[in-house]
Order: structure tokens, then C-alpha cells, then sequence
């Protein structure tokens, strides 16, 4: 009898081999006090708190954002009233890039992949009946996240809401665009200082507001591995952190604001790890790296996204199950916040019906799976516990790598970044179409029928309507008080002055927000044409 042909190996989405068993020699190098710890205690590893979910249930915030104000806002609340507990706001296209909805080259993009927002009319229109007191509101906001705060923070004053009862997370991160995303306007000097002077503004007069979401999520998108995702978002982190630290402020006194924004992909136990090692990998670098005293400054906190990119147009129905087990995954790896992704987001913005199912995935993990009972359940597993160290060390050498090659800054210049995700979505790319990685629907258990579900599609009249409402806004203000305020945005940016002050008196003067960014782009250029 001839031998049995052994078994190819099986690796993750990272390239680890996987053992068919793991036992306690898997784990025997493993210090339980320097590598585990207690939830809520250094290095994390377990969560950042010590009940997690039976103290607290994860933020259920369903990512939202389409067409007009008044569309978005009638969603905010349905979601609202469907028991979702924070905001998550998108935004379209010329909104990210810092262009007016009556701009030439905003043209066909107006409201398609979020909400368009020119001016500070438009964002009350955008919260009308919502309490900005009783609301965490987050907003994927990146170029122009300092006009978007200010605009956000004049329409809570308006309604007598003052900046320190504000609670919510800004994106924030320039450096992620340059390298998965390309919603950048500004050369990536400026773009750091405006994302500075954010954090600077909101640690001095919003104390519960995130400062920054250091984003992992797009270049898992882009196709990262998650060695990747981690080190180099860490790495993203790393560099902030020492441009905060430049201004004089100390560590302690920012860092517990900060946080971070992670895809959960579908290599379940794999994701789980991630989590886990992100959190050590974090704590250790605040701690050694930048003498962080305080607790709150070496914990690693986290909003997950499930995955668009693994989402399929075939058999769309499948992606609910997707989207189960990454919910999952990020609630057994103890995300802080989470959306879950409709199933139709690979055809079109989310239909109501597929944005209700998202939040009941989540409303059925909290009530009736019994995971959040009790903290970190899969802590101890041979396999897990050794994935998670296996995880750290890759990830650890590379921002050890990154570092070498000058930091993050230098590795977003040169391209560096953006070539390593590249071959890994290449390299990802090869094995679904050799069928060396199976996802169903596309490369097994076909169809040979075409599902037709519903999609939601924008009205093509909101450009024209747009246009109107900017003319007649722009018509009604008092275009001398405008021009006196965008003078003053000029000069503080000339004078590297924190610009969040004189931004907000634009915005409260009736300026738009391309406007406020000519006057920038004035000064700073664009990415490219570097003044």
C-alpha cells in the first residue's frame, strides 16, 4: 500500500502556516503575566476593560449617508428609532475632496457614495431633530475633517450645545489616503498639520471627542494582509503621535483620545488574533516608545468595519453569513464599536431592508448569542493564544521595518506602503481565480440564475436641486463678511496658527467649504504641486 500523499499546507490571509493540531506545547513559550495579563489591564491583550460587554455593549453605529440632507437625516432617525446607539456619517466625493456640490468637476458624483455637504446649512439639515448632546456621532472624514468638525461644532453651538457635551470620533487620517484610499487634496506636510491641529483643538476644548481614527480598514480594502493592516496603520499611528508631541503637548494629555479603525475580514481565528496582538503590539510602543504613563494612553481602542471587499454581486443573499461571521469575530476580539455591512453594498449604497438586517446581525449577537457574557472567551486556546504571538512578531518586525526605512511619513513619499498592498492584492487576486481560494458564488457552488433584488439609487435631479439651493444660499449672506473671514483663514494659515478657530468663523460667516479650501489650496498647493 503506497503511502498517502501528504496534505498541501493551509495558510491565512497573512501567509501563516496553520497547524492541523495545536496542543500545549503550542503555547508552552507563552507568559501568561507579560502576555495575556487581566482585561483591563496592561498589555491589553484581553480588552482594554475589565467587564467589556457585560459592562457595556459595543457602539452599534450603521455607516450611513446618500443623496440629500434632508434623505440622510430621514435615515439617521429611522436607524435611530430601529435601536442603533451612535451615528455614522458618509460623505460623498466632492464633499471628501473639498468641493462644492455646484463645482464643475463635482459633476455626477453629487450625494452617490454619501451625503453632500457645502456649507453649515446643510449640516443643520443634516442633524434637524437629533440631540447633538445625546448622539456619538462619527464622520469618515479625512482632507477636509477640520472644516467638517468646525461646521459640526457651529451647528451644536447654534442649538446652545456646548463643546464639551459633543461626543464622537472624526477619521481624520490624511496618511491612509496616499496609500489605499486617494482622497487627498493638500501635499502631505500641510495635511499632517491641519490633522494636528484637530487634535490639538478638540484635546483643549472637546475632551470626549476621538481625535483621530487611524485607519487600518482601507488598505485591508486595498488588499493588505493583516500583518499589514496592523503594522502599518500602527506605523501611521507612530508617526502622529511624534507630530502631536512636536506642538508640546504632552502624551498623556492627547493619547487617550486617540483610536483606531480595523476591516474584520473572513480568516475568522485569524481576525480574532489580529485584535488581540494589534492591542499588545500598541501598549508596549506607547508605553517603551513614547513613555505614556497613563493606562488610558497605552490602550488600543477600536472601531471594525465588516469587509466590503469580500462582499460578492453574486448570490448577494450570501453576504449576510459574511457579514455574521466578521461581526462576530470582531466582538469575540473586542472591537469598542462596530457597523456591519448590508448585504447589498456590492451592488449599490445599502436599501433600508439590508441596513435593518446589518443592525438585527449585530442586535442578535448582543441578545441572543450569549458572546458578550463574558470577556475574551477564547483566551487560552492553543491555537488562538499561538496565532496571537505569531501575529505579534510579524507585525512587530514589520513597523520594525518601517522604522528603518525612515517612518511612516517617508514610507507614504516613497510609495513603499502602497507597493506592499499591491502585492498582496495581486497575490490575493491570483489564488481566487486559480481556485486555490474558494469563495462561493464566484468560483464554487455557482449559479447559473441571476438573482434580482431592489437596490436604493439616488435621485439624478439632487445636482440640479444642489445647485439651486448653493446659488440661492450663496445670494443670502453677506458676502463682505465672508471675504473678511476667509482673509483671516489665509493669514493663520501662513502663520501656521491652529486654523480651527478662523475655519469655524468661515464656516459661521456663510463660507462654503470649497471655498475654505481654495483659500487653503492657495497657500499649501495640492498634492503634487507642492508650493
Amino acid at each position: 500500500m503506497s503511502p498517502s500523499k501528504p496534505e498541501a499546507s493551509v495558510r491565512t490571509t497573512s501567509g501563516i502556516e496553520i497547524n492541523e493540531v495545536y496542543d500545549p506545547e503550542s503555547t508552552a513559550h507563552l507568559s501568561a503575566e507579560e502576555k495575556l495579563g487581566k482585561p483591563g489591564k496592561y498589555p491589553f491583550t484581553r480588552g482594554v476593560y475589565p467587564n467589556m460587554y457585560r459592562g457595556r455593549l459595543w457602539t452599534m453605529r450603521q455607516y450611513a449617508g446618500f443623496g440629500s440632507t434632508e434623505e440622510t437625516n430621514e435615515r439617521f432617525r429611522y436607524l435611530l428609532k430601529q435601536g442603533q446607539t451612535g451615528l455614522s456619517v458618509a460623505f460623498d466625493l466632492p464633499t471628501q475632496l473639498g468641493l462644492d456640490s455646484d463645482d464643475p468637476l463635482a459633476e455626477g458624483e453629487v450625494g452617490r457614495t454619501g451625503v453632500a455637504i457645502s456649507t453649515l446649512r446643510d449640516m443643520n439639515s443634516l442633524f434637524d431633530s437629533i440631540d447633538l448632546a445625546k448622539v456619538s456621532t462619527s464622520m469618515t472624514i479625512n482632507a477636509t475633517a477640520l472644516a467638517i468638525l468646525a461646521m459640526y461644532v457651529a451647528a451644536a453651538k447654534r442649538r446652545k450645545v456646548p463643546e464639551s457635551a459633543l461626543s464622537g470620533t472624526v477619521q481624520n487620517d490624511i496618511l491612509k489616503e496616499y496609500t489605499a484610499r486617494g482622497n487627498y487634496i493638500f501635499p502631505v506636510g500641510p495635511s499632517i498639520r491641519l490633522t494636528v491641529d484637530l487634535i490639538e483643538y478638540c484635546t483643549m476644548n472637546i475632551p470626549r471627542w476621538n481625535t483621530i481614527s487611524i485607519s487600518g480598514y482601507h488598505m485591508r480594502e486595498a488588499g493588505a494582509t493583516a500583518v499589514q493592516e496592523i503594522a502599518f496603520t500602527l506605523s501611521d499611528a507612530i508617526a502622529v503621535v511624534e507630530k502631536v508631541l512636536e506642538r508640546g503637548i504632552d502624551v498623556d494629555q492627547f493619547a487617550p483620545r486617540l483610536s483606531f479603525f480595523f476591516s474584520s475580514h473572513l480568516y475568522f481565528f485569524e481576525e480574532i488574533a489580529k485584535f488581540r496582538a494589534a492591542r499588545r503590539v500598541w501598549a508596549r510602543i506607547m508605553k517603551e516608545r513614547f513613555k505614556a504613563g497613563s493606562q488610558k494612553s497605552q490602550m488600543l481602542r477600536f472601531h471594525t468595519q465588516t469587509s466590503g471587499v469580500t462582499l460578492t454581486a453574486q448570490q448577494p443573499e450570501n453576504n449576510i453569513t459574511r457579514v455574521a461571521l466578521q461581526a462576530v469575530a470582531s466582538v469575540l476580539g473586542g472591537s469598542q464599536s462596530l457597523h456591519t455591512n448590508a448585504y447589498d453594498e456590492a451592488l449599490a449604497l445599502p436599501s433600508e431592508r439590508a441596513a435593518t438586517i446589518a443592525l438585527r446581525t449585530q442586535q442578535i449577537i448582543a441578545c441572543e448569542s450569549g458572546i458578550p457574557d463574558t470577556v475574551d472567551p477564547l483566551a487560552g486556546s492553543y491555537f488562538l493564544e499561538s496565532l496571537t504571538c505569531e501575529l505579534e512578531g510579524l507585525i512587530t518586525a514589520e513597523i520594525e521595518k518601517v522604522d528603518g526605512l525612515g517612518g511612516a511619513l517617508e514610507c507614504v513619499r516613497t510609495g513603499y506602503f502602497k507597493t506592499e498592498i499591491e502585492k498582496s492584492a495581486y497575490q490575493y487576486q491570483k489564488e481566487i481565480e486559480s481556485n486555490a481560494r474558494k469563495v462561493v458564488g464566484v468560483n464554487t457552488y455557482v449559479s447559473d440564475t441571476e438573482e434580482k433584488i431592489d437596490t436604493l439609487t439616488v435621485d439624478e435631479i439632487l445636482t440640479k436641486k444642489r445647485i439651486h439651493q448653493l446659488e440661492e444660499y450663496r445670494a443670502g449672506r453677506d458676502n463682505e463678511r465672508v471675504k473678511k473671514a476667509l482673509e483671516q483663514v489665509e493669514a493663520d494659515a501662513r502663520a501656521e496658527v491652529n486654523l480651527m478657530t478662523s475655519v469655524m468663523a468661515a464656516c459661521e460667516s456663510g463660507a462654503s467649504l470649497g471655498e475654505i479650501c481654495e483659500t487653503l489650496k492657495d497657500v499649501f498647493g495640492t498634492y503634487g504641486t507642492e508650493k
